[in-house]
């Protein structure tokens, strides 16, 4: 059925016109920031290596690239619309395709989001110790700096000619954890040095970005209730989340990744997002800013708790929290 003008005008958004590219949007927060990109009216391209054809080694065959594109459209109504691309991130030469491919069917990217990982299925978290650096299965760590740190840079190294012919653009690195939290160690040292290099990454982004008059962040969400998380982790459901608070009661705190998509979309609607170049951020913090919340109106400040709360051994209780 043909749009009328009404229509869209109806369905523009703060994000209409603007081109993004989240590189990892298979599913949880990249799957999440592309959909409320695109809710906000952004034309969005969305990667991964997981498709209706072929499944990466994550293994989740249910969560495809071609999924979150329907998402997108569904969300983006008359505005902007999710584009599916098929890309490994670790080789340059299809980054490369996909960014011309941006270029040529749009001429403009005006924010690129790394949500590159697919890193847990190399580590065991579930582990009474996490090992030591020299008991580690040294393949597996490597990749795990492949798939946390090179892949971004990758990305980076081939989006960012696109992203700095126009001011205003934004880059958002994603992380788990803030630059405060970050500074404990997070055992195992591959994991440790996969979550802290995207802080120090838009540290140097953010001078660099600066001259061209774009803007580079890091944004963390908080304790993810991702579809992993839900059905492996955990074995409940988004509607019974709240079940798992019995094996482990400081999930309390958890969000959903609607929460960190709705934090990429308000900095992305921020004309005055320059304030927050090279700075780490979170999805809690966020929210206090922009005023927005959670699906369930509430407003998570996941990692403020972790370190009260948490980590001071203090029994669960997310008053005052969320």
């Amino acid at each position: 059925m043909e749009r009328t003008e009404s229509a869209v005008r109806a369905n523009t958004g703060p994000l209409a016109g603007r081109i993004a590219l989240v590189a990892g949007a298979t599913r949880g927060a990249g799957r999440a920031m592309a959909v409320e990109l695109g809710r906000a009216g952004a034309t969005v391209y969305v990667t991964g290596r997981t498709t209706r054809d072929h499944v990466s080694e994550v293994g989740r065959s249910t969560e495809t690239i071609e999924g979150t594109a329907e998402l997108v459209d569904e969300a983006a109504g008359a505005a902007g619309r999710g584009i599916a691309v098929p890309t490994d991130h670790l080789e340059p030469e299809q980054v490369r395709a996909l960014v011309d491919r941006i270029d040529k069917e749009q001429g403009r990217l005006d924010v690129l989001v790394n949500d590159l990982w697919g890193g847990d299925v190399h580590l065991d978290f579930t582990a009474e110790k996490q090992p030591d650096l020299w008991e580690m299965d040294l393949a597996k760590g490597l990749r795990v700096m492949r798939l946390g740190i090179e892949s971004h840079l990758v990305t980076s190294h081939c989006a960012l000619p696109l992203l700095v012919r126009n001011p205003g653009g934004l880059l958002v690195e994603v992380t788990d954890g803030t630059e405060e939290y970050n500074r404990r160690y997070r055992k195992p040292l591959f994991y440790d040095l996969a979550k802290a290099a995207p802080i120090r990454m838009v540290l140097g982004l953010g001078e660099e970005l600066g001259e061209y008059g774009c803007t580079a962040v890091c944004v963390t969400p908080g304790w993810l209730r991702s579809e992993a998380m839900l059905d492996t982790a955990f074995g409940v459901t988004e509607e019974n989340w709240r079940d798992a608070c019995a094996q482990a009661p400081h999930f309390a705190i958890s969000e959903t990744p609607t929460y960190v998509g709705r934090a990429v979309a308000a900095l992305a609607a921020d004309p005055d997002v320059a304030r927050w170049n090279g700075r780490s951020l979170s999805s809690g913090g966020l929210a206090r800013e922009y005023g927005f919340t959670d699906v369930d109106g509430s407003a998570p400040d996941a990692w403020r708790y972790l370190l009260e709360v948490e980590s001071q051994g203090r029994p669960a209780d997310v008053t005052g929290y969320r």
